[in-house]
């Protein structure tokens, strides 16, 4: 633990061994029940109309009690580099590397739920060290959202994503970040937004995959697409986010399977990876076991069931409706995303839109579904950001 609320202290992951018997364990005695009773042969995405199928859960929980190398993702973190701090009074992990190119700008990355930093570290070197010379290069920073992996547990109520955005903000400056750009999805993309909209002068422009306009604005003008872009919103928020309203109301409730079962945990955030991802039948079409296993077994050794359903406690339905984002933005809207918002709306908040993409494929992991694509997306997303505040600076000096 750090010394001193300003000191920021190295870390390393390593989980004893005792802990991942225990999970091969609990893996092997696990208690499953019977098939669903619109069991389909796959590939078909019907099979999922009740959740996991048993036949697809009974091969991915063998797979992690046989197979799959925890060990592996472990020292991944640890060539990256990982750091903890502590900020008003509280504990928080992030992974932190910095680019050998001079004119590298610093970028913080954002997860979200029940992503992990797993969703981001397959894209850190090329972001660090692009092999394209005139690719923009950063100083990359992926915290750990409070209640997530090796982040501290918040004791108190109080930590929504007002008070993350805050502390961001802190933790850039205490690695000598006094401006820097931000990217984010889901929650990462909420709480980028809120970084943007509070902290202007912090934020020199935003990445994100989440630009949800204020309330009440009209359908009037829009394309088709648009219309069923607004339309797949509302049904998701209607009849397939019961997990946002236990997690909302009961995470304690849910927690203790999430913290208990490593099979409950598992089916509760594969049920996500499938229903959120752009495939036909199973979320392995696009991302790998062993990578989605990455972020299981996170929140698994963590324990991080509970605490971190509890970011919706905190901040569900949360975001200002009065907050805008002045500073330039680039906006990417995945075609089997969750959350999906007219270009119309999103500029109602985001006043300064300089860069819009709807890219064919991808979905609410899109550094896991589409990597290549995002990460290319993402440098030319802020190369546009950055180009679009010079010429802003440029503006105002005139």
């Amino acid at each position: 633990m750090p010394r001193s609320t300003s000191e920021v202290q190295a870390f390393e992951a390593h989980a004893t061994d005792a802990d991942l018997d225990d999970l091969r364990a609990r893996l092997a005695a696990a208690r499953l029940p019977e098939a669903e009773t619109v069991y389909r042969a796959a590939p078909d995405p019907r099979r999922w109309d009740q959740g996991v199928p048993l036949a697809d859960l009974i091969d991915v929980v063998d797979y992690w009690r046989t197979g799959y190398d925890w060990r592996s993702f472990e020292e991944r973190l640890n060539q990256i580099g990982q750091f903890r701090t502590t900020i008003d009074g509280l504990g928080i992990h992030f992974l932190h590397r910095r680019s050998a190119r001079a004119d590298a700008t610093p970028l913080i990355l954002t997860h979200g739920w029940p992503g992990s930093i797993a969703e981001f570290i397959d894209a850190v070197d090329e972001l660090t060290a692009p092999k394209d010379a005139n690719a923009p290069a950063f100083h990359v920073v992926i915290p750990s959202l409070p209640g997530f992996g090796y982040s501290d547990k918040p004791v108190t109520t109080g930590w929504g994503t007002e008070k993350i955005a805050a502390a961001w903000v802190e933790l850039m400056a205490r690695l000598g970040y006094g401006k820097f750009v931000a990217h984010g999805g889901d929650w990462g993309g909420n709480i980028t937004t809120v970084l943007a909209g509070r902290f202007p002068e912090h934020v020199l422009g935003i990445h994100t995959t989440f630009a949800e306009g204020p309330p009440g604005l009209t359908t009037d003008g829009l394309t088709a697409v648009e219309r069923k872009w607004t339309e797949e919103t509302h049904d998701f928020w209607h009849h397939r986010a019961a997990y946002a309203k236990q997690q909302a109301t009961r995470p304690q409730t849910i927690g203790y399977s999430l913290v208990d079962s490593p099979v409950g945990l598992l089916a509760w955030i594969l049920d996500k990876f499938s229903e959120w991802t752009d495939t036909e039948d199973s979320p392995f079409e696009t991302i790998s076991r062993d990578r989605i296993l990455d972020d299981v077994t996170l929140y698994w050794l963590t324990r991080t069931g509970a605490s971190s359903a509890r970011i919706y406690y905190e901040s569900h339905n949360s975001l200002d409706p009065e907050l805008r984002v002045d500073v330039p933005s680039a906006i990417t809207m995945y075609p089997r995303d969750i959350e999906k918002y007219p270009r119309a709306w999103a500029q109602e908040r985001y006043r300064q839109i300089v860069r819009w993409r709807s890219p064919e494929a991808g979905g609410h992991f899109p550094s896991l579904e589409v990597p290549e694509y995002f990460v290319k997306d993402l440098q030319e997303g802020l190369a546009a950001v950055l180009a679009g505040g010079a010429m802003a600076d440029q503006s105002r000096a005139q």
